[in-house]
């Protein structure tokens, strides 16, 4: 079954929500990018309009800017340590955004959207 964006069956009260209509194309969503460690591979998504988005399949590498300097550069990404989104993702080496992995310099949490972006951008973490 197609992955739906689209109104929500259940009323917020929890009753239930009788649809007026079907699902509309524009409202379909895709399965999640599921960014993991190896050598930098992108996917082409075709975006509505006829516009592209560059999804990053896999990547080992991470733009980390240093707050206390305000310098940025490109770090290997060793291991991830922590991912909110799901615990799950740490044992499968997943980056999302708000992942803490480790790095060359230290640890770094990552702060783009690897999947939408195409790129990851983090910040170093100082303890």
């Amino acid at each position: 079954m197609a992955i739906s964006q689209g109104k929500s069956t259940r009323k917020s009260t929890g009753g239930r929500n009788i649809a007026n209509r079907g699902k509309k194309k524009y409202e379909l969503g895709r399965e999640p990018a599921d960014t993991r460690l190896d050598e930098k591979r992108l996917r082409k998504i075709r975006t509505r309009g006829g516009n592209e988005k560059l999804r990053l399949a896999t990547e080992n590498k991470i733009n980390v800017m240093n707050p206390e300097s305000n310098k940025s550069e490109t770090l290997d990404i060793i291991t991830v340590l922590e991912n909110e989104a799901n615990p799950n993702y740490v044992r499968r080496n997943i980056i999302t955004k708000g992942a803490i992995v480790e790095t060359s310099a230290g640890k770094a949490r990552v702060t783009s959207r690897p999947g939408q972006d195409g790129v990851i951008n983090g910040v170093l973490i100082t303890e």
